[in-house]
């Protein structure tokens, strides 16, 4: 599979383990959280992330596709078409009427069979905070999503690294910071200043 979000300028992806399921009155249509607001996510090596409600907002509009596993060439829909992507107070939510293809048969029984249970979504961040914690991991609030690329159900966070928001977070550090910046911190700063280990 080639990874599309990497050839996106900042562009970023998260995976949720909220729960996809059908819809209640239809089998043919699945839906799940791409996104949770107000939650905090798995320390990245030094920051944990979280959603700030409403940061959709702009985006629920966006030409966004449902892909499974985030792959170009497993297209489960298209917003306005059969997807209809959603922000409540919990967070992102989408809805797909799945198609009449062999992908999103296999899909639809993957998930019935609760072998896929997973969503995730790819981004880029329009607004951000940062809310350093003294020993504790500091905190990357998005505020605004500027893009949303994908809704997708995934089989399991294959991409657990965040090479933009560490690349945010090494940019904050102050000088004296930096010095008891963890490794990978450390080879974020490096990198961006073109100095080879």
């Amino acid at each position: 599979m080639k990874d599309y979000i990497k050839n996106i300028e900042d562009g970023e992806r998260r995976f949720f383990t909220e729960p996809v399921e059908f819809r209640a009155e239809d089998d043919n249509v699945i839906e799940g959280y791409a996104a949770v607001f107000n939650k905090d996510s798995v320390d990245f090596g030094g920051w944990t992330e979280r959603i700030a409600p409403g940061a959709f907002t702009e985006v629920l509009a966006d030409d966004v596709v449902a892909l499974f596993n985030h792959d170009m060439n497993l297209v489960l829909g298209r917003n306005g078409k059969n997807v209809t992507i959603t922000q409540d107070e919990t967070g992102l939510k989408y809805q797909i009427k799945l198609p009449d293809t062999s992908l999103a048969r296999d899909v639809r029984n993957l998930i019935k069979e609760g072998i896929i249970h997973q969503s995730s979504f790819a981004f880029t961040v329009k607004e951000q905070q940062w809310q350093r914690n003294g020993d504790k991991p500091s905190v990357r609030t998005i505020s605004k999503i500027k893009r949303l690329f994908d809704v997708s159900p995934v089989t399991s966070p294959a991409y657990k690294d965040s090479t933009v928001g560490a690349r945010s977070f090494a940019e904050t550090k102050e000088p004296e910071q930096i010095l008891s910046a963890s490794l990978m911190e450390m080879e974020i700063i490096l990198n961006k200043n073109g100095i080879k280990k």
